[in-house]
C-alpha cells in the first residue's frame, strides 16, 4: 500500500513512508516509536477499510512549541489594556514504515466421512403364551334366615307428680296523694281611662276698618 490514514489526537492524517509531520502533543517520549490507529489503507486504486494485519510505525523526533499568537484586549474610555500570548504544544513525528502482513491461505476443509451406523439386529419375537381357561362361576350362597330377636316387655312409665302452682300475690295499687288546690289570685281592676278635656273654640277676631 502506498499510503495510510491514521488517527492521532482526534484528527485524521494521511501519511506515507518517510514523511515528517507536526501533530498535537503525544504522550510518547522523543526517540521512541508507537503504532497509531489505522483507519484506511490505499494505493493503486484500491481502498481497504478493514486493515487487519497492517501496522504503521511512527517515531517521535522531538516535542516543540508552535508559533506565538498575540492576544490583545482593550476597553474604550477606561484605560483597560491587556496583552497575552499562546503557543500550542506540538510533536514532530516521522513515519518509518507501513507494513501489511499477508493473510495465511486457509487450507480447504477436509471432507468429513459420514459414519456408517450399524444396522439394528432384529430381535426374535416370543410366542404368545396360551390364555388360561375361563373359571367356572361360583354358586350363589343361600340366604340365611334372619334371627328373630326376642322382644322384652317394657317397664311401665312412672307417673310424674304434678307441680303445685304457687299463687302469686295480688299487686296493691298505691294511692296517689291529692294535689293541693292553690287559691287563685283576685283579678286586678283596670283603671278607668280619664276623659281628656276638649280645647275651647277660638272666637274670630274682628277686622279693623281702615279709612281709605
Amino acid at each position: 500500500m502506498s499510503y495510510a490514514i491514521i488517527s492521532l489526537g482526534g484528527k485524521q492524517h494521511r501519511v506515507r513512508e518517510g514523511e515528517w509531520l507536526l501533530v498535537d502533543r503525544v504522550p510518547t517520549e522523543p526517540g521512541k516509536t508507537f503504532n497509531p490507529t489505522i483507519l484506511m489503507l490505499g494505493g493503486d486504486g484500491n481502498a481497504d477499510f478493514d486493515a487487519k494485519g497492517a501496522t504503521v510505525t511512527v517515531k517521535v523526533v522531538e516535542h516543540v512549541l508552535g508559533e506565538k499568537i498575540r492576544i490583545g484586549k482593550y476597553r474604550p474610555k477606561n484605560g483597560y489594556k491587556r496583552h497575552t500570548g499562546y503557543r500550542s504544544r506540538l510533536s514532530k513525528i516521522e513515519v518509518q514504515s507501513i507494513s501489511v502482513k499477508a493473510a495465511a491461505a486457509k487450507a480447504p476443509p477436509e471432507p468429513v466421512e459420514a459414519e456408517q451406523k450399524p444396522k439394528a439386529v432384529a430381535t426374535p419375537t416370543r410366542a404368545a403364551a396360551p390364555k388360561p381357561a375361563a373359571a367356572k362361576p361360583k354358586a350363589a350362597p343361600t340366604p340365611k334366615a334372619p334371627a328373630v330377636a326376642e322382644e322384652k316387655p317394657k317397664a311401665p312409665a312412672k307417673p310424674k307428680p304434678a307441680a303445685a302452682a304457687k299463687p302469686k300475690p295480688a299487686a296493691t295499687a298505691k294511692p296517689k296523694p291529692a294535689a293541693a288546690e292553690q287559691p287563685k289570685a283576685p283579678a286586678k281592676p283596670k283603671p278607668a281611662a280619664a276623659a281628656k278635656p276638649k280645647p275651647a273654640a277660638r272666637k274670630p277676631t274682628p277686622k279693623k276698618e281702615t279709612d281709605t
